[in-house]
Formats: structure tokens, sequence, C-alpha cells
């Protein structure tokens, strides 16, 4: 009993890691990627009247003062190219909840911290690399190979722009992970990106803005919206209504500007589409919803305009018409700050605040989980002073979706979570010769494979960069025979054992883990977790995104993905663990008779690159088609001759290198 025994202990400690990992490496959900943000930003600024562009241009100035070299001096740089400088308000939107979690943390970084104007660079290339990318929708897999041969070219090219697009946000993100180490996993305890389920059809914009800002409820795009941008209407009172010296003016002009921008990220979220419709399920059913409906679109009517219909697109997937839509709330948005902070009327008050703090406000989306009570007596009829403010700014957003329940959105799954399955495998291997010294003649072995696979995958439904697959898989392996023959001028018994090396099967095991700089580091430094979980999440993060060197990221292609994954997988195959296996060695030394050896072997494979065409993803259930090159030992032990009495013989290491064509089937719960 003290083999399986251990066995269990070690299966309870590696899925105790895998599920450190899950949790460490758990995709973020964040909308718009920063240029996109930073683009809608910049067009709802162009579209300002040219008095309120006045405003804006002149509290931006105040807002600099003290900070000249890192903010620029243009607020919204509609021709800002590569390597930015310096940091533009425009800018802000994008580093808003994505790169910081509260205002106040975004003005500390973007003022003293400079690996900002990294991520600024970073996001500026995307930028001009999706610039050269058309967003097409990913191909229906459902269709089959029926509706790709009736249109070869356009599905070759639909899926090469695809494979562009996963390349280019690939690149981006292991850049950005490396400049903010917190990138893969702020907010993701939260749905703060996200917009809040309707609970049932009959709710106007009033009702719903008011559900999603009652007190306790769970974070959510327009609730965190509201929260900051009522700061910032609050920081504007003071501006209109008090002679401040010039050094607080400039301070709570600053506080003002940061509260809005942290703001208007999350109303421009509103606007991606797989933030309309992946608003609740599980990790993997936000996940998967979330990235189907970005690639695909979706259907949506606004609050005020329910006779017509739009199409948005989502994150990384922006067309000018989404960004249009978007800039035009954000607009509307921008424009009550700063008539608010002149005393301009708009047809309503904004309450004058004289306790509003000269500071950003430093309410913590990443640590919160649910809304705040700020005290703004909101009543079942809106009977709040911002009432009106936040109708005015929400009636052209989307609205979301239902929730669970009869009339949901069709919902996706990704590959996120503990899954069960089998994998059947057919491989080819070339050998260096026989296990006998003298059997020096090369040859190949042909082998099957069957396993039961328990693990955990972190694999985007749509994303191909990132691998955090980890399973454990135990199975059985047989070999035939080897097509190099044993030399002799001895009698040989025939069959297999004709083969220098025979047919034979074995028990097998197989483990795959990602690493961060050598194979099986994670599981070596597992207890790093209870003492500093926050280095470990992020070593984790990093071994699902190619690990510190970033070889093992995976690469797509028009024509399927690619992965050099070498130190990830470790198979091992135990041959002769029930019954003799023989195998005939040429005759010893003054013999006549060749010998008949019983022996047993333990074979290591290491995978070392990975081709996958194909993939398809249901609700519960994946399949893929792996081709994998790679390399091996068969180390023998247990060595006796059973013939003739008295014989000895030395068996050799023997390596291998070979491909297999591998059938992944799983099912995830």
């Amino acid at each position: 009993m003290r083999a399986p025994l251990a066995a269990s202990r070690t299966l309870r400690w590696v899925c105790v890691v895998i599920a450190m990992i899950t949790l460490g490496a758990s995709p973020s959900a964040s909308a718009w990627i920063y240029p996109e943000h930073r683009d809608i930003a910049v067009l709802a600024v162009q579209g300002l009247d040219a008095e309120r562009k006045a405003v804006f241009d002149r509290l931006w100035q105040e807002a600099r003062g003290g900070a000249e070299q890192k903010l620029c001096a243009e607020a919204a740089d509609a021709a800002q190219g590569l390597a930015p400088p310096c940091i533009d308000w425009a800018a802000l939107s994008g580093i808003a909840g994505d790169h910081s979690c509260s205002s106040q943390q975004m003005l500390d970084t973007v003022r003293k911290d400079d690996w900002i104007l990294t991520v600024a660079d970073v996001a500026a290339q995307l930028k001009s690399d999706l610039s050269r990318i058309p967003v097409t929708a990913r191909p229906d897999q459902a269709e089959g190979i029926s509706a790709f041969l009736a249109d070869p070219r356009r599905r070759l090219a639909d899926e090469a722009s695809r494979a562009q697009r996963v390349n280019a946000l690939r690149t981006a993100d292991t850049r950005l992970q490396r400049a903010d180490p917190q990138y893969a996993t702020r907010a993701d305890a939260n749905l703060a990106h996200f917009l809040m389920p309707r609970p049932d059809t009959n709710l106007n914009p009033t009702a719903y803005g008011l559900l999603t800002l009652k007190p306790g409820a769970e974070l959510n795009a327009v609730g965190v919206y509201a929260w900051f941008h009522i700061s910032a209407l609050q920081k504007a009172s003071r501006l209109a209504n008090e002679q401040l010296p010039v050094e607080q003016r400039r301070a709570l002009a600053r506080a003002m500007l940061f509260d809005e921008a942290f703001a208007l990220h999350f109303l421009e979220d509103t606007y991606a589409s797989g933030h309309v419709a992946g608003s609740w399920g599980g990790v993997s059913q936000r996940k998967g919803t979330h990235d189907f409906y970005n690639q695909n679109g979706i259907e949506v009517f606004t609050w005020q305009g329910r006779e017509r219909t739009i199409v948005l697109m989502g994150d990384a997937h922006m067309r000018p018409e989404d960004a249009a839509l978007a800039a035009a709330s954000v607009r509307t948005s921008l424009a009550q700050v700063l008539d608010a902070a002149t005393g301009r009327s708009r047809g309503y008050s904004v309450p004058y605040e004289p306790q509003a703090p000269a500071a950003a406000d430093a309410f913590d989306i990443c640590k919160n989980a649910t809304i705040a009570d700020r005290g703004l007596r909101l009543g079942s009829g809106g009977t709040s002073p911002y009432a009106p403010v936040l109708l005015e700014a929400l009636l052209d957003t989307p609205v979301p979706g239902l929730g669970p329940g009869l009339g949901a959105l069709p919902r996706a799954r990704s590959e996120v979570g503990a899954f069960m399955g089998l994998a059947a495998t057919i491989e080819g291997r070339g050998v260096s010769g026989g296990f006998e010294a003298s059997q020096n003649d090369k040859g190949f072995v042909p082998g099957l494979d069957l396993g039961f696979r328990v693990g955990v995958g972190l694999e985007g439904a749509l994303g191909d960069a990132g691998d955090g697959l980890a399973y454990l898989q135990v199975g059985f392996h047989a070999d035939g025979p080897s097509t190099n023959k044993v030399t002799s001028r001895g009698a040989i018994v025939g069959g297999s054992l004709d083969a220098a090396i025979p047919s034979r099967g074995g028990l097998s095991a197989r483990v795959r883990l990602p690493y961060y700089l050598i194979p099986g580091d994670l599981l070596l430094l597992s207890p790093m977790y209870f003492f500093a979980p926050e280095n470990y999440t992020q070593l984790g993060v990093t071994a699902v995104n190619g690990g510190l060197l970033g070889w093992q990221r995976g690469w797509a292609t028009r024509f399927g993905r690619f992965q050099f994954v070498l130190g990830r997988e470790l198979g091992v195959t135990w041959y002769g663990l029930r019954g003799q296996q023989q195998l005939v060695a040429p005759p010893g030394d003054g013999a006549a008779v060749p010998r008949v050896v019983n022996f047993k072997s333990t074979y290591f494979d290491l995978p070392i690159l990975e081709y996958r065409p194909y993939r398809a993803f249901s609700a519960n259930q994946s399949s893929a088609l792996l081709f994998q090159l790679f390399a091996g030992v068969d180390v023998p032990h247990g060595v006796s001759v059973a013939t003739p009495p008295g014989a000895s013989v030395n068996l050799d290491t023997l390596y291998v290198l070979g491909v297999r064509l591998v059938f992944d089937w799983r099912y995830y719960w």
C-alpha cells in the first residue's frame, strides 16, 4: 500500500499547486484595450464645442502644474506616435482600471513611476500593429469542413487575420506584464468592468442606474463610472464656487480630471460587446462569453434608442463606428464636469459640495467587491440630486442583457477550470539501435497510447497565446516490434523476437505543468504561496504566458498554432511491470546460440515542439488534434539471461526521436 499512498499524496500536492496557478493566473477580462480607450477619449475631446474645449485645455494646464515633464502639454494628442515621452489626459482612461486600481493610485503612478511610459509605448505599438489587421468574426466551427471547402480563400484569410491579432496581443501582453507585474491579475476578483445584468425586462434607465449604485451591489461598470464621475462633479462644484490659492486650485483641478478619466474607462467599457453579454456565470462562462461576443459582435438597443438596434464589437476589435458611439457618451460626461467647474447651466443643478477633497478618489476597485455607501440619498424614484446627471450620461449606453433565466443571451465557455478527459496517441519513433551493444542498426518503433487525464485548463476559447494547461495522465502504452533486426548466425525464435526491440506494453503516465524558468519550479516553490502569495502569483502568471524567457508562448497562424514546449511535459512508460519481457541478443563470446534476455525498462519522453491544427470547444467539452516532436531515452534494468544458462549480457540505454499524433478530448465541470 505504500506506493499508492505516496502517489495519492503527490497527486493531491500537484492539484493544490495547479489550483494556485489557476487562481493566480485566471485570465483578465478587462474591456477595451489601452489604445482603444485612448482613441475613444481623443474623439470625445475633439468633438467638444470651442467654449468647452477652451475650458478643458485651461484646466489641463492647471492640472499639469509641477508635473510638466510627465503630463503632456496637449491633453488629447491625436497625432501621438510610438514611444510617447509623456502621458496625456486621453491616455488616462486606458491606464484606469487595467494599470491602476483607483484614481489616486493612477495619479501617483503617472506622476512618479517611469514604467507607465513603457506601458504607453507598448500601447502605441499595439495600436499600430492592429491598425494593419482587418476586423473579422471568428469562423463558426459548427459549419464544418463543407463550409471551408466552399470558400477556402476567405476562410484562410479570416484565420490569418485572427492569428495576426492573437500574436499582436500576445506580444503586447507579454511586454505589459514585464512593465507592470500586476497587469494580469489586477481587478480579477470582481466584475467592475462588466455591465450588471438586468433582473427583468421592466427596468427603466433610472431604476437600472439606482440598482447599480445601491450600497452593497456587486461592482459593475455603471456603478464604478457613477462613483468616480460624482467625485469629479463634486470637485468641479468647488472650482465653480470657491476662490482658491493657485496650488489648491491646481490640486483640485488635477484630482477632478483624474477622477473623471478613471470614471470614463468604465463608461467606455459599457460599449464593449463582451461586457454587455458576459456579466454573469462562473469564471469559465464569463470568460468564454466575453471572448465570443468581443470577436463576433452583439446586437443591442440603447436606453433611449429602442426603435433601432446597433451592433457592437469588443476588446481589440474596435471599429470606427464603435469608437464614435462610445465617444459621444464620453463627451457628454466630460461636458458635465466642465460645465459644473464653470457654473454653466445644463437644465439641472449639480450640488455644491464644499467638503469634496482636493485629492483624487481612493476607492479601490481591486480590493472592494461591492459598491460602498457614499450618502447619495438614492430613493426609489431617483430622488438623488445626481440622478439627472447620470441619466443624461447613460441614456445612450447599451441596455445590458438579462441575467440567468428566460431570455438570457446564449452563453459560451472558455477552457478555464477543472477537467477530465481521454488522450489517444499514435506515434512513431526512431531508435539509435538495439538494447544490446552490438545492435547498432537504427530502427523505427510504432506505438499506441490511451490515457485518462485530470487537470486544469487555462486556455481561453479564442485566445491562443497563453498556455496554462496542467494535467496528470495515466494509461497504457503498446509498441510494435522495431524495424531493425537481430543479426546472428544462430537459431532465432520467430515473431517479434526477430526485432532488436520486440513488441511490448507498459503502464504510462504523463504530467504537464507550465514553468517560470526551469521545469518544475512552480511545484518546488509552491510553499512560497503561503507566505508570499502575490509573488508566487506573479511567477504563475509569467509561467502561463510563456515563462520568463518567453520562448514557450504559442504562435498562431492561419494553419494552426505552434508552440515550443520543452520542459512543460514529461511522459514515462514502465515496461515489464506485469510479467516478463524478453528480447533476443546475439551470441556472446564463444557462444553458438543467441541469448534470450529477460528485462524491464523505463522510458522517458520530452515533447519539444507542438503543432495544433484543430481545436473545437462547446459548452463543456473540447477536442483537439496535436502533433508533437519529441525526444526520449529508454533505460533498461532488471536484466537477466534466460538461456543459455550462465551467460551474461549488458544492455545499453536507447536514445529516440519521434513524432506523435494526439487526439485530446476533455470534459469540463
